[in-house]
C-alpha cells in the first residue's frame, strides 16, 4: 500500500499537489513567500529595466555625445582583458594542481584560491602604491640607475586595471576548472596517449573540451564580478558603466541619467546571462568516477621547477604581496588612522552586515522551505527570479531602489501635508531600511544556495516521521531542520557578512548622511591618494575574507 501523501500516475508515484505538510491554513503563506521575495526583488530590476522605455531625449543626447562610446569601449576591452587573462591563470594553474606533482603541488592547490580574500580594490591601491611614479619601486629604481624610466608601464592604462582584476577574480575559473580536471585525472590522459596523442595535444583536445562547461561558468562569475566592479575603476579612473552611474547620480545631481545608464548596463548583463544558459544547454558532458582522482603525473626536471616557480609568482604577486605592503602600511600609519572614528567605522561595518545577515540568510531560509513544501514550475521561477540579484551590479540595484524609494517619500510627504500642512520631510531616504533591502537584494543566491543545497539532503523520510509526531509547518523547520541545515545556515551567514564587509557601491550611494564603513572609507582615501592610512581598514576587510575561503576549503576537501 503507497503512503497516503503520494499518488500513482501510470506505473509512476510522484508527489500530489499538496504535499503532507498543507493541511493547515497556514500553509497558504508558505505558498506566497517565493512570489512576495520574487516581487521585492523585481522592483529595482523593473523600475531600471523600464527607462529603456522611457528614455529621456535631453539626457541620451548628452550621454551620446559625451561618454556613451567611451563608457561602451572601455567596458568591452575590460571585459575582454579580464576574461583573457583569468582563463589563461585559471586554467593553467588548475591543470598543473589537479593533474601534475611538482614541488608545493598540495600547498598550492588550496593556496592558490586565497586571493579570493582581497577585495580587488584593496588590490588595486596597494598595486598603485607599490609601481607608481612616486611608489618605492620606481623610486629606487631611478635612484639605482640614474636615469628616468620610460620603458616602464603606465599602470593607470587600461593594462593596469586589466591585470589587477585578473590577479583578483582568476580563482573563480581556477575553483571551477579544478574540480572540472580533477574527474578526469590520468586516465583521460592515458586514453589520449593511446590514441596517438602526446600529453599537450590530449590536453587541448579531449581534457579542455571536456572542462569548458565548468570554465564557462567559472568566466560567467568573473565577467559578472568585472561589469559589477566600481572600486577598482575608480581608483585606477577608468571609466565605465559603474563609474558613470556614480558620477551621473553624485556629480551631475541628475537620477535620470543614472537611471538610464543603469538601464543599459542591466541590457548587457541580461544578454551575458542568456547567452551563457544556451551555452550550457547545448553542452552535456558526463563527469568520470571520483576514483579517477588519486592519480597524477610527476613532474622531473625544469619543467617541475618552471610549474612551482609560475604557481608561486602568481600566489606571491596576487596574495603575498598585497598582504606584507598593507601590513607595513597599517603598522606605519597606526599611530595616525587608529582614533575613535576607526571604532565607529568598524562598528558601522560590523552592524550592517550583521543586519544584513540576519535579513538575507532568514529570507533565503523561508525561500528554501517554501520550494521544498510547493515543487511546481511557477515556484521554481519565483525562486530564480529571487536569486538573480547577484548577477547585478550594486550601483544598479542601488538606482533602481532609490528611485521607487523617492517616489514613496512624495507620495507620504504629499499626503502628510494635505492632511495637516506640515512637511515631515524624507522619511524612507538615507536610512539603513534601504540600505538593508538593497544587501538582501544583491546577496539573497549567496544565502541561497549553501542553505538550499543542506535542504536537499534532509529525506523525506525524516519529514514523514516529523508528522508521526504530530508536528506542521513552524515547528518542523523549527525543531527539524534547523538543527540539521546549522552548517549551510553558517556557511551562508559567514559569505554574506563578508560580501556585505566588502561591498562599496551601495554602501556609497545608499548611505546615511555620515554612516561610513571600512568600504567606504577605503574610497575615500585611495580617492585622495592616502594609499598607507587605506591600508588599517583594507587589513581588516581581508582578515574578514579569510573566513569564507577557510570554509570553501575545508568544504572542497571533503
Amino acid at each position: 500500500m503507497k503512503n497516503e501523501n503520494y499518488f500513482t500516475k501510470g506505473d509512476k508515484t510522484v508527489d500530489p499537489p499538496q504535499t503532507f505538510f498543507h493541511l493547515k491554513g497556514a500553509a497558504n503563506i508558505w505558498r506566497i513567500i517565493p512570489f512576495l521575495i520574487a516581487a521585492l526583488i523585481l522592483i529595482p530590476i523593473a523600475v531600471v529595466f523600464s527607462s529603456v522605455f522611457m528614455p529621456a531625449n535631453d539626457v541620451w543626447q548628452h550621454l551620446v555625445e559625451t561618454t556613451l562610446l567611451t563608457l561602451l569601449i572601455n567596458t568591452f576591452w575590460l571585459a575582454l582583458g579580464v576574461l583573457t587573462g583569468s582563463a589563461l591563470l585559471g586554467v593553467s594553474l588548475a591543470w598543473f594542481t589537479a593533474v601534475y606533482e611538482f614541488p608545493g603541488s598540495r600547498f598550492f592547490s588550496w593556496a592558490l584560491l586565497l586571493p579570493l580574500a582581497i577585495p580587488a580594490y584593496v588590490t588595486a591601491f596597494v598595486v598603485l602604491g607599490l609601481f607608481d611614479y612616486t611608489g618605492p619601486i620606481q623610486t629606487n629604481l631611478r635612484t639605482w640607475l640614474g636615469t628616468e624610466l620610460p620603458w616602464f608601464p603606465d599602470l593607470y592604462g587600461r593594462s593596469g586595471v586589466i591585470l589587477v582584476m585578473t590577479l583578483a577574480f582568476y580563482p573563480y575559473v581556477y575553483l571551477m576548472a579544478r574540480n572540472a580536471f580533477l574527474t578526469q585525472g590520468k586516465r583521460l590522459l592515458e586514453v589520449a596517449q593511446s590514441l596517438g596523442l602526446n600529453q599537450r595535444q590530449g590536453f587541448f583536445k579531449v581534457s579542455l573540451p571536456m572542462a569548458r562547461p565548468w570554465i564557462a561558468g567559472g568566466l560567467m562569475l568573473t565577467l559578472m564580478e568585472t561589469l559589477a566592479d566600481f572600486g577598482t575603476v575608480a581608483i585606477f579612473n577608468y571609466d565605465t558603466f559603474t563609474t558613470a552611474i556614480y558620477k551621473a547620480w553624485f556629480g551631475l545631481f541628475s537620477l535620470p541619467a543614472a537611471s538610464q545608464l543603469a538601464s543599459l548596463l542591466i541590457l548587457i548583463v541580461f544578454v551575458v546571462i542568456i547567452a551563457e544558459q544556451q551555452f550550457r544547454i547545448r553542452m552535456r558532458y558526463a563527469e568520470t568516477k571520483r576514483s579517477a582522482r588519486v592519480d597524477r603525473i610527476a613532474l622531473s626536471g625544469w619543467r617541475s621547477s618552471a610549474v612551482a616557480c609560475f604557481a608561486a609568482s602568481v600566489l606571491f604577486l596576487a596574495f603575498i604581496l598585497p598582504i606584507i605592503q598593507l601590513s607595513i602600511w597599517a603598522i606605519q600609519s597606526l599611530m595616525e588612522s587608529f582614533d575613535q572614528r576607526y571604532f565607529e567605522f568598524l562598528f558601522h561595518s560590523v552592524l550592517l552586515s550583521a543586519a544584513a545577515t540576519l535579513i538575507t540568510c532568514f529570507a533565503a531560509l523561508l525561500l528554501v522551505y517554501a520550494a521544498r513544501l510547493y515543487s511546481d514550475t511557477t515556484t521554481r521561477i519565483a525562486v530564480r527570479i529571487a536569486t538573480i540579484g547577484y548577477a547585478l551590479p550594486g550601483a544598479v540595484l542601488a538606482v533602481g531602489i532609490f528611485i521607487p524609494v523617492v517616489w514613496v517619500d512624495d507620495l507620504l510627504n504629499a499626503w502628510w501635508l494635505k492632511l495637516f500642512q506640515v512637511e515631515i520631510g524624507f522619511l524612507i531616504q538615507g536610512t539603513l531600511g534601504v540600505m538593508l533591502i538593497a544587501y538582501m537584494t544583491r546577496f539573497l543566491a549567496v544565502g541561497h544556495y549553501p542553505i538550499d543545497s543542506a535542504m536537499q539532503r534532509v529525506t523525506r523520510n525524516i519529514d514523514e516521521a516529523a508528522m508521526g509526531f504530530g508536528l506542521t509547518g513552524w515547528s518542523i523547520l523549527r525543531k527539524i531542520h534547523l538543527p540539521i541545515l546549522k552548517t549551510g545556515i553558517f556557511t551562508a551567514a559567514a559569505l554574506v557578512f563578508v560580501d556585505v564587509m566588502k561591498e562599496m557601491p551601495i554602501t556609497l550611494m545608499t548611505r546615511p548622511f555620515g554612516w561610513d564603513t571600512l568600504a567606504v572609507r577605503i574610497f575615500a582615501l585611495t580617492s585622495e591618494g592616502e594609499w598607507e592610512h587605506a591600508a588599517l581598514p583594507a587589513v581588516t576587510l581581508v582578515m574578514a575574507g579569510l573566513v569564507p575561503i577557510i570554509l570553501l576549503m575545508r568544504q572542497t576537501d571533503k
